[in-house]
């Protein structure tokens, strides 16, 4: 079981999603939480990475070896 909220929705979307709920035979709360997943996994961080990878693994462009130099330098005084 999952955790509870409580939430206000406009009148047309709550219809909308009462619909669509009941088309798809979920429950209220199964299409929230598939609706909500949704949303945060193309807006989330990690899919800005993985929309990042997806476009340089198609076209991978060499570094500058200058600008490789530069990066490493810094590095160095990191604590990772």
């Amino acid at each position: 079981m999952g955790m509870k909220i409580a939430i206000s929705v406009p009148d047309p979307v709550f219809e909308a999603a009462e619909a669509l709920a009941h088309e798809l035979k979920l429950s209220r709360s199964e299409l929230y939480a598939r609706a909500l997943a949704a949303y945060l996994d193309t807006r989330g961080a990690a899919a800005v990475t993985r929309k990042l990878n997806a476009v340089y693994a198609n076209d991978p462009q060499p570094l500058d070896p200058a600008l490789v130099r530069a990066q490493s330098a810094t590095l160095d005084d990191e604590a990772w």
